[in-house]
């Protein structure tokens, strides 16, 4: 069984590896250094855990409204206040970081299965 300090490393790890796939998929997503990728990851993860569930809360009606829809522009908020927070990690647009924010769900999913 994995310590909680390993666990930490390995979702930092794993968010930093979606992040950087979706930065070579997604021209308007870019990082300037390595650096800007790892303090990304580490600022999504904690915005997934405090940001996003306030958000959801705030937003429950609308999201209740369009069966669960409304979900996918609250991870595409989230992950535009990352890069708005990260100096060297920028988004072009609102449709980047939608499609973008799917992406990298399904792509941590789909790695961190295989890690399981």
């Amino acid at each position: 069984m994995m310590g909680n300090l390993t666990l930490f490393l390995v979702q930092w790890g794993l968010t930093s590896l979606s992040l950087w796939a979706a930065s070579y998929i997604f021209s308007g997503l870019r990082f300037a250094d390595g650096g800007s990728l790892l303090i990304a990851a580490l600022l999504l993860g904690f915005a997934n855990a405090v940001v996003k569930p306030l958000l959801i809360l705030l937003t429950l009606p609308l999201t209740v409204l369009t069966m669960g829809l409304f979900l996918l522009v609250v991870n595409a908020l989230v992950l535009m206040l990352v890069s708005a927070l990260v100096s060297g990690f920028t988004i072009s647009s609102f449709w980047t970081a939608f499609f973008a924010s799917i992406f990298i769900s399904l792509f941590s999913l789909f790695i961190g299965n295989l890690l399981t």
